[in-house]
């Protein structure tokens, strides 16, 4: 609960990832990559109800070894957020705050929920999602890290996955420039208005849906954590992710 609103965390795992086909089904440190999100988001008080929604058998069968939740969602779905919408049309659940936390996202953790939804109760903000500061600076350039520029207050002006701002006067490496944190959090209303505005020219082009609510007026609220993610967009990323769940196994083992 946050005050008196329910939120329930929607974890969208697709089979037919584009750029890494079945990532989902990959493991990581001799446990799925599943498993880790799905014991992360238990870990969260926040959270009233955690379930994943997914688009595949396969994807059942390896969520019912480790006794998690699930809803079986169209495979026609563009993006995570649709298979929240669906669940919501469906009332297969019912919330006031729903969390979009992405099935290839293993180390995000409660701290970064906190910064999520740190205003959620009272702000009246109907979107929320993360940035973080880029302090690795091949991050500035590579198309699949998406970048956010936010307002004084901390709204979003643009998503994009080309480096923004530009700096006219400098090298980019001298620039202060933002990663978009691909977690997000939405009112009931937010995923309504998700659902009923059509994807716009500049979310086709940047293949970013949080792009689909600005080219519309409708004010996102960016929270910024310190903690750096680690998505698993490609083979590469696996690798790199597996490197970082041995060391947290380890870490684990030896607090124990």
């Amino acid at each position: 609960m946050l005050g008196s609103k329910k939120v329930v965390c929607i974890i969208p795992a697709r089979l037919a990832s584009t750029r890494f086909p079945e990532k989902v089904l990959q493991s990581l440190a001799g446990k799925p990559m599943l498993q880790w999100v799905w014991e992360a988001a238990k870990k969260v008080s926040l959270f009233d109800e955690c379930h994943f929604a997914i688009d595949d058998v396969k994807i059942a069968s390896l969520l019912d070894g480790f006794g998690a939740s699930w809803f079986m969602t169209s495979k026609s779905a563009e993006a995570g957020t649709d298979r929240l919408i669906e669940i919501m049309d469906r009332k297969l659940v019912v919330s006031d705050i729903w969390v979009n936390w992405q099935g290839d996202e293993p180390f995000i953790n409660a701290a970064m929920i906190q910064d999520l939804l740190q205003s959620a109760a009272d702000d009246g903000m109907d979107a929320w999602t993360l940035k973080k500061l880029i302090t690795i600076k091949e991050q500035i350039v590579a198309p699949n890290t998406a970048k956010v520029v936010t307002d004084h207050e901390g709204n979003a002006l643009y998503f994009s996955r080309s480096p923004v701002p530009f700096y006219r006067d400098h090298h980019l490496e001298q620039g202060v420039f933002y990663k978009h944190v691909g977690l997000y959090a939405f009112t009931t209303k937010g995923l309504q208005m998700m659902q009923q505005l059509p994807i716009g020219k500049l979310e086709q082009a940047e293949k970013l849906e949080m792009l689909r609510l600005l080219e519309n007026g409708i004010k996102i609220r960016l929270h910024e954590t310190l903690f750096e993610v680690i998505g698993i967009d490609t083979a590469e990323d696996l690798r790199h992710a597996e490197i970082v769940a041995q060391t947290n196994n380890t870490s684990a083992c030896n607090q124990a």
